[in-house]
Protein backbone atom coordinates (compact mmCIF):
# COMPACT_ATOMS: atom_id res chain seq x y z
CA UNK A 1 0.00 0.00 0.00
CA UNK A 2 1.46 3.36 -0.82
CA UNK A 3 -0.08 7.07 0.09
CA UNK A 4 0.07 9.56 -2.62
CA UNK A 5 0.37 13.12 -1.95
CA UNK A 6 1.59 16.22 -4.06
CA UNK A 7 4.37 18.22 -3.14
CA UNK A 8 3.61 22.16 -4.40
CA UNK A 9 5.51 24.86 -4.65
CA UNK A 10 4.73 28.46 -2.57
CA UNK A 11 5.64 31.32 -5.01
CA UNK A 12 5.75 34.96 -4.24
CA UNK A 13 5.50 37.43 -7.09
CA UNK A 14 9.41 37.22 -8.60
CA UNK A 15 10.86 40.27 -10.43
CA UNK A 16 14.05 39.02 -11.40
CA UNK A 17 17.29 41.41 -10.94
CA UNK A 18 18.46 43.73 -13.94
CA UNK A 19 22.22 41.04 -13.51
CA UNK A 20 24.01 39.12 -15.49
CA UNK A 21 22.51 36.64 -13.52
CA UNK A 22 19.46 35.99 -11.84
CA UNK A 23 19.74 33.50 -8.56
CA UNK A 24 16.35 32.15 -7.38
CA UNK A 25 16.65 31.05 -3.90
CA UNK A 26 13.83 28.49 -2.49
CA UNK A 27 13.48 25.74 0.85
CA UNK A 28 11.68 23.20 1.79
CA UNK A 29 10.44 19.40 0.98
CA UNK A 30 12.88 16.99 1.23
CA UNK A 31 11.28 14.57 -0.95
CA UNK A 32 11.39 16.20 -3.54
CA UNK A 33 14.84 17.42 -3.66
CA UNK A 34 16.65 14.72 -6.21
CA UNK A 35 14.05 15.53 -9.06
CA UNK A 36 14.32 19.45 -8.25
CA UNK A 37 18.24 18.94 -8.74
CA UNK A 38 17.79 17.26 -11.72
CA UNK A 39 15.19 20.22 -13.09
CA UNK A 40 17.50 22.80 -11.81
CA UNK A 41 20.42 21.30 -13.69
CA UNK A 42 18.59 20.93 -17.02
CA UNK A 43 17.40 24.80 -16.57
CA UNK A 44 20.64 25.93 -16.67
CA UNK A 45 21.60 24.38 -19.77
CA UNK A 46 18.62 25.62 -21.20
CA UNK A 47 19.19 29.56 -19.72
CA UNK A 48 22.96 29.70 -18.05
CA UNK A 49 21.99 32.81 -16.88
CA UNK A 50 19.69 32.02 -14.57
CA UNK A 51 20.92 29.64 -11.39
CA UNK A 52 18.64 27.95 -8.36
CA UNK A 53 19.23 27.59 -4.74
CA UNK A 54 17.60 25.10 -2.80
CA UNK A 55 17.91 24.32 0.41
CA UNK A 56 16.45 20.64 1.76
CA UNK A 57 15.04 21.53 5.37
CA UNK A 58 11.55 20.03 5.25
CA UNK A 59 8.28 20.96 4.82
CA UNK A 60 7.93 22.93 8.03
CA UNK A 61 10.72 24.97 7.24
CA UNK A 62 9.83 25.70 3.16
CA UNK A 63 6.10 26.99 4.80
CA UNK A 64 8.24 29.45 7.38
CA UNK A 65 10.87 30.68 5.00
CA UNK A 66 8.31 31.42 1.97
CA UNK A 67 6.21 33.12 4.61
CA UNK A 68 8.78 35.70 5.91
CA UNK A 69 9.99 36.30 2.31
CA UNK A 70 13.70 35.16 3.04
CA UNK A 71 13.33 32.21 0.22
CA UNK A 72 11.28 32.92 -3.42
CA UNK A 73 9.35 29.83 -3.58
CA UNK A 74 9.04 27.15 -1.36
CA UNK A 75 8.31 23.49 -1.19
CA UNK A 76 5.82 21.39 0.68
CA UNK A 77 4.14 17.76 0.33
CA UNK A 78 0.86 19.12 2.63
CA UNK A 79 -0.48 22.12 1.40
CA UNK A 80 -0.32 25.43 3.65
CA UNK A 81 -3.75 25.77 5.60
CA UNK A 82 -6.28 28.85 5.04
CA UNK A 83 -4.55 30.53 8.41
CA UNK A 84 -0.76 30.11 7.12
CA UNK A 85 -1.82 32.24 3.54
CA UNK A 86 -3.77 34.53 5.68
CA UNK A 87 -0.70 35.49 7.65
CA UNK A 88 1.37 35.44 4.64
CA UNK A 89 2.89 38.90 3.84
CA UNK A 90 1.15 38.57 0.61
CA UNK A 91 -0.74 36.61 -2.01
CA UNK A 92 0.98 32.58 -2.17
CA UNK A 93 0.10 30.71 -5.18
CA UNK A 94 0.40 26.99 -4.59
CA UNK A 95 1.87 25.19 -7.56
CA UNK A 96 1.51 21.13 -8.02
CA UNK A 97 5.20 19.43 -8.92
CA UNK A 98 5.51 16.09 -7.67
CA UNK A 99 3.39 13.23 -7.26
CA UNK A 100 5.42 10.39 -5.03
CA UNK A 101 4.31 7.83 -1.72
CA UNK A 102 4.64 7.45 1.60
CA UNK A 103 5.81 3.73 2.17
CA UNK A 104 6.36 1.88 5.78
CA UNK A 105 9.67 -0.01 5.68
CA UNK A 106 11.68 -2.05 8.33
CA UNK A 107 14.85 -3.48 8.74
CA UNK A 108 15.00 -7.56 10.22
CA UNK A 109 17.59 -9.91 9.54
CA UNK A 110 16.71 -11.36 6.39
CA UNK A 111 14.66 -8.73 5.24
CA UNK A 112 10.98 -10.99 5.62
CA UNK A 113 8.18 -9.73 3.39
CA UNK A 114 6.00 -8.57 6.01
CA UNK A 115 2.35 -7.65 6.19
CA UNK A 116 0.29 -5.30 8.15
CA UNK A 117 -3.14 -4.40 8.83
CA UNK A 118 -3.99 -0.71 9.24
CA UNK A 119 -4.88 -1.24 12.84
CA UNK A 120 -2.13 -3.14 13.58
CA UNK A 121 0.36 0.18 12.23
CA UNK A 122 -1.32 2.52 14.15
CA UNK A 123 -0.85 0.48 17.19
CA UNK A 124 2.50 0.04 16.39
CA UNK A 125 2.49 4.02 16.54
CA UNK A 126 1.02 4.53 19.43
CA UNK A 127 3.53 2.12 21.49
CA UNK A 128 0.76 -0.37 22.03
CA UNK A 129 2.44 -3.47 19.97
CA UNK A 130 6.13 -3.04 21.22
CA UNK A 131 7.19 -6.85 20.20
CA UNK A 132 8.35 -8.25 16.26
CA UNK A 133 6.59 -11.53 17.28
CA UNK A 134 3.29 -9.15 18.75
CA UNK A 135 0.21 -12.00 18.34
CA UNK A 136 -1.30 -9.76 15.91
CA UNK A 137 1.64 -8.87 13.32
CA UNK A 138 2.07 -13.08 13.62
CA UNK A 139 -2.09 -13.55 12.47
CA UNK A 140 -0.88 -11.47 9.66
CA UNK A 141 2.45 -13.31 8.69
CA UNK A 142 1.66 -17.00 8.80
CA UNK A 143 4.67 -19.43 8.60
CA UNK A 144 7.23 -16.19 8.93
CA UNK A 145 9.56 -16.42 12.29
CA UNK A 146 9.43 -13.31 14.07
CA UNK A 147 12.11 -12.43 15.87
CA UNK A 148 11.62 -11.85 19.62
CA UNK A 149 13.14 -8.57 19.27
CA UNK A 150 11.44 -4.91 20.71
CA UNK A 151 10.02 -2.65 17.52
CA UNK A 152 12.22 0.71 17.69
CA UNK A 153 9.82 3.31 15.50
CA UNK A 154 11.48 5.77 13.59
CA UNK A 155 9.55 9.24 12.72
CA UNK A 156 10.53 12.25 11.13
CA UNK A 157 12.17 14.94 14.25
CA UNK A 158 11.64 18.19 11.73
CA UNK A 159 8.48 19.54 10.67
CA UNK A 160 7.55 17.52 7.17
CA UNK A 161 4.90 17.36 4.70
CA UNK A 162 5.95 13.81 4.65
CA UNK A 163 4.48 13.15 8.14
CA UNK A 164 1.36 15.29 7.35
CA UNK A 165 0.44 12.39 5.05
CA UNK A 166 1.46 9.77 6.96
CA UNK A 167 -0.44 10.72 10.40
CA UNK A 168 -3.48 11.80 8.38
CA UNK A 169 -3.53 8.30 7.08
CA UNK A 170 -3.35 7.35 10.68
CA UNK A 171 -5.86 9.41 11.90
CA UNK A 172 -8.24 7.90 9.40
CA UNK A 173 -7.84 4.23 10.21
CA UNK A 174 -7.42 4.94 13.55
CA UNK A 175 -9.89 6.83 15.93
CA UNK A 176 -7.45 7.13 18.97
CA UNK A 177 -4.74 7.75 16.89
CA UNK A 178 -7.01 11.11 15.43
CA UNK A 179 -7.79 11.39 19.56
CA UNK A 180 -5.02 11.62 20.92
CA UNK A 181 -2.31 12.61 18.07
CA UNK A 182 -4.23 14.26 15.38
CA UNK A 183 -2.34 15.43 12.30
CA UNK A 184 -0.24 18.16 10.90
CA UNK A 185 2.99 18.79 9.44
CA UNK A 186 4.27 18.48 13.19
CA UNK A 187 3.11 15.86 15.96
CA UNK A 188 3.60 14.82 19.38
CA UNK A 189 4.98 11.20 18.39
CA UNK A 190 3.64 9.01 21.45
CA UNK A 191 6.85 6.71 20.80
CA UNK A 192 10.25 6.65 18.73
CA UNK A 193 13.20 8.17 17.57
CA UNK A 194 13.04 11.12 15.37
CA UNK A 195 15.68 11.48 12.42
CA UNK A 196 16.22 14.42 10.15
CA UNK A 197 14.78 14.36 6.79
CA UNK A 198 13.70 11.29 4.70
CA UNK A 199 17.31 10.89 4.58
CA UNK A 200 17.48 10.65 8.00
CA UNK A 201 14.49 7.96 8.98
CA UNK A 202 15.72 6.07 6.69
CA UNK A 203 19.54 6.00 7.97
CA UNK A 204 18.13 5.41 11.25
CA UNK A 205 16.43 2.19 10.20
CA UNK A 206 18.77 0.69 8.20
CA UNK A 207 21.57 1.54 11.37
CA UNK A 208 19.11 -0.31 13.87
CA UNK A 209 19.84 -3.33 12.24
CA UNK A 210 23.44 -2.61 11.75
CA UNK A 211 23.08 -2.46 15.76
CA UNK A 212 21.39 -5.51 15.94
CA UNK A 213 17.77 -4.51 16.88
CA UNK A 214 14.73 -4.06 14.78
CA UNK A 215 14.08 -0.46 13.49
CA UNK A 216 10.25 0.56 11.69
CA UNK A 217 9.50 3.97 10.10
CA UNK A 218 7.15 6.52 9.33
CA UNK A 219 7.16 9.35 6.57
CA UNK A 220 5.84 9.64 2.40
CA UNK A 221 2.02 4.59 5.40
CA UNK A 222 3.12 3.59 8.23
CA UNK A 223 7.05 2.69 9.08
CA UNK A 224 8.54 1.86 11.63
CA UNK A 225 9.81 3.81 9.90
CA UNK A 226 8.00 5.37 6.95
CA UNK A 227 10.10 7.57 4.65
CA UNK A 228 9.37 8.13 0.70
CA UNK A 229 9.23 5.24 -1.37
CA UNK A 230 12.35 6.14 -3.29
CA UNK A 231 13.88 6.91 -0.19
CA UNK A 232 13.22 3.04 0.58
CA UNK A 233 14.54 1.78 -2.41
CA UNK A 234 17.89 3.46 -2.65
CA UNK A 235 18.40 2.46 0.77
CA UNK A 236 18.09 -0.99 0.06
CA UNK A 237 15.06 -1.01 2.64
CA UNK A 238 12.19 -3.01 1.69
CA UNK A 239 8.10 -1.65 1.89
CA UNK A 240 5.67 -3.67 3.94
CA UNK A 241 2.58 -4.99 2.20
CA UNK A 242 -0.62 -3.98 4.02
CA UNK A 243 -3.99 -5.61 3.98
CA UNK A 244 -7.16 -3.16 3.50
CA UNK A 245 -9.23 -5.65 3.83
CA UNK A 246 -10.38 -9.17 3.81
CA UNK A 247 -8.33 -10.28 0.59
CA UNK A 248 -7.39 -6.93 -0.61
CA UNK A 249 -3.81 -5.81 -0.17
CA UNK A 250 -1.06 -3.49 -1.41
CA UNK A 251 2.26 -2.86 -1.68
CA UNK A 252 4.26 0.58 -3.09
CA UNK A 253 6.02 -1.79 -5.64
Amino acid sequence: MKTAWIATLALLAFVPPASAQTLINGAGATFPYPIYSKWFDEYAKVDPEVRFNYQSIGSGGGIKQISSRTVDFGASDGPMTDEQLKQAPSELLHIPTVLGAVVATYNLPGNPKLSFTPDVLADIFLGKITKWNDARIAAANSGVQLPDQPILVVHRSDGSGTTYIWVDYLSKVSPEWQQKVGKGTSVNWPVGLGGKGNEGVAGQVKNQHDRGGGGRGEEHAGRFPRVAHERAGRGGLPDRVLHVAPGLQGSAQ
